[in-house]
């Protein structure tokens, strides 16, 4: 890269006999893995060493002396490691240094090293040479440095390479969503190495409230993972500092995008920045999640995403999640603790030097704004050893389910009510067939007597369109029915929740909750409850051909209309990093009831590699139907 200057660094170069700068771009990229960033800067990684190459004009007489200034933020010092001055051959007290190394004639090599607890972020690198009693100095040119996990010093170090490639340089993958039962797939374009984020990722820590009220101090800590990863949590929901994305779990999304539309991080941060920092909406937990993990990774700190499912949410801290319902089985608001279907946050991989080594590792982080944070480390130690949680790992190679427990206020508990210490029935609500949207739901209630003793009882069933949170928004169906129960003896009641009476009252979601009240003339009662999360169509994508780097080859999308009614303004969208520069959209035209439709684009892949590509068919009569498919990437 050659550096471009004014008159005033035009004569000073001169005065250094310097002609140009040669930063090394593609060998330097290569060895510090930042060879996917869509960047012709130098984005290097600390801890590591880098190389540059002066063309000098003439040859620079001997004795003198050079002197390398590498600084960084609004108000660079020595005191705050934002600036660094070292010497040729001799290292630094900020732990900097370089080195000379052999050159043609006409060249000057030098090796660079940076320490492995650097501060992060956009630098100047300045050469100052002392001849004689003339002191001379120019700005060699501007470089990234970035935290790194190939580098055993760093505070983010990964031992594991499949890991690395994993949870650093991997720029796509699968966010879990759904139900434990019903474990469903969202691809995720994080894209941490597309044009402008790696930019966009240090804007973000520029708008951080820290940085406004004290840049120098900010700027200072970044050194600090745990600070880092701090700062970015905040900023990626809009509550606290006007950050990227503005949550929203109520009502209409017509002043902003449905959170359930967005596939990736990349349009999102794209849209804050280019809005001049104004949140976008509407985010969810998975949102704040996907667009946390694209940003940290960009800065090199290994991250992954993390869904936890029957995720309880414990606000009076008393290590319990309490519910309560009517006698026809309403949920009634009278605790503010609450179980999700699912939730989305992310771990970062990081050494723990406040806390102890005990506390090395995946570190947890949640940007979804429920609460302020707070919480002593003997509160953490606490949910540590009570709560248990079942977590899915995102990845987009394999789908790992674990048992584990996590240090945080998010609990998992598979009972939410305590049944009778002797119950004298049990019931169970069974799906007839796989719910799809478009069709009647069948369901089937079934009681069994515990007991030898005869049984009248009255059942009371309810269905609800729910949010994902749990949250009722619509009633759908009330129905009531008697059974009578001989010794021991099962029986079955039969119902159906038809289309015409869920399809207004079903939001994005497709989740609805079906709840049965049982009570015995005796007095004994059973709450049986079953969430149910409908079905898409099929959506299938075949590539028609090859993908090979700047070669154009054809996609084919074939996708059903679901509903007995023709539906129009439908719209489909791609998107896929290395596959897709920006987000493409294709107007769909008019389907009749359960119509197939076929829509064909093209692609010019620029990245060889495995490559996710995604696609999202949104219309405003039923919620989003979506796929993906991996490609593999020939290079040119």
């Amino acid at each position: 890269m050659t550096h471009k200057c004014g008159k005033e660094e035009r004569n000073l170069m001169a005065a250094l006999k310097i002609a140009n700068v040669n930063w090394q771009s593609k060998l330097n990229k290569a060895a510090h893995h930042t060879s996917d960033y869509s960047s012709t800067e130098a984005i290097l990684r600390r801890g590591q060493a880098f190389n540059i190459t002066l063309h000098l004009q003439t040859m620079v007489q001997s004795g003198d002396n050079f002197t390398f200034i590498a600084s960084t933020g609004p108000s660079p010092a020595e005191s705050q490691r934002t600036k660094a001055v070292f010497n040729l051959s001799e290292e630094g007290a900020s732990g900097w240094s370089a080195t000379q190394e052999p050159s043609e004639p006409g060249c000057i090599n030098f090796t660079i090293f940076s320490p492995a607890n650097a501060v992060i972020g956009r630098y100047k690198l300045k050469l100052q040479i002392v001849s004689g009693n003339k002191v001379s100095s120019t700005l060699l040119g501007q470089f990234v440095l970035l935290f790194n996990p190939w580098c055993p010093n760093d505070d983010v170090y990964m031992a594991n390479e499949k890991e690395r490639q994993e949870y650093v340089l991997n720029d796509s993958g699968i966010i879990f969503q759904g139900l434990e039962k019903y474990i469903q797939q969202e691809a995720w374009n994080y894209g941490q190495f597309e044009e402008d984020i790696l930019d966009i990722s240090l804007a973000i820590l520029d708008r951080s409230l820290n940085h406004r009220q004290d840049p120098a101090a900010d700027v200072s800590n970044r050194n600090n993972p745990i600070y880092v990863s701090r700062v970015i949590s905040a900023m990626v929901n809009s509550n606290d500092e006007k950050g990227v994305v503005e949550g929203k779990w109520n009502g209409k999304y017509c002043s902003g995008t449905n959170p359930l539309q967005w596939s990736g991080s990349v349009t999102i941060l794209r849209k804050w920045y280019r809005g001049r920092y104004k949140p976008v909406r509407y985010g969810q937990c998975w949102v704040f999640a996907g667009v946390m993990c694209t940003v940290l990774r960009s800065l090199g700190i290994p991250t992954r995403v993390i869904t936890n499912f029957n995720s309880a949410h414990d606000r009076n801290i008393n290590l319990s999640i309490d519910k309560y319902v009517d006698i026809s089985g309403k949920t009634l608001h009278l605790t503010e603790d609450s179980v999700w279907n699912f939730h989305v946050w992310n771990e970062s991989w990081f050494i723990r030097r406040d806390l102890g080594s005990f506390y090395d590792g995946w570190q947890v982080l949640d940007a979804t704004p429920q609460e302020r944070s707070k919480g002593s480390l003997k509160e953490r130690q606490v949910y540590k050893k009570a709560l248990k949680l079942l977590a899915v790992r995102s990845t987009g190679k394999r789908t790992k389910i674990t048992r584990r427990r996590r240090r945080s206020s998010v609990a998992w508990r598979q009972n939410m009510t305590q049944p009778a210490q002797n119950p004298s029935i049990s019931g169970k609500l069974i799906l007839d067939a796989s719910p799809v949207i478009g069709q009647d739901i069948l369901l089937t209630l079934a009681l069994r007597n515990l007991t030898s003793d005869f049984k009248n009882i009255k059942v009371k069933l309810r269905a609800s369109a729910i949010l994902y949170t749990r949250k009722p928004k619509a009633e759908i169906l009330q129905l009531s029915r008697s059974v009578k129960l001989g010794s021991e003896e099962v029986k079955e009641i039969s119902f159906k929740i038809s289309y015409s009476q869920y399809k207004n009252s079903l939001v994005d979601d497709r989740k609805i909750l079906v709840t049965a009240v049982c009570e015995t003339k005796q007095g004994a009662s059973l709450l049986v409850e079953k969430d149910i999360v409908l079905q898409d169509p099929f959506l299938t994508i075949k590539v028609l051909g090859p993908t090979v780097v700047h070669k154009a080859v054809n996609v084919q999308v074939t996708f059903t209309n679901p509903l007995s009614e023709v539906v129009t303004d439908c719209v489909l969208r791609a998107e896929g990093s290395g596959l897709i520069k920006d987000q493409l959209r294709i107007n769909v035209a008019r389907m009749a009831p359960m119509e197939s439709s076929t829509v064909q684009f093209e692609i010019i892949p620029y990245k060889s590699g495995t490559r996710q590509l995604q696609v999202d068919l949104v219309c405003i009569h039923f919620s989003d139907i979506k796929g993906f498919v991996m490609l593999d990437v020939a290079p040119a």
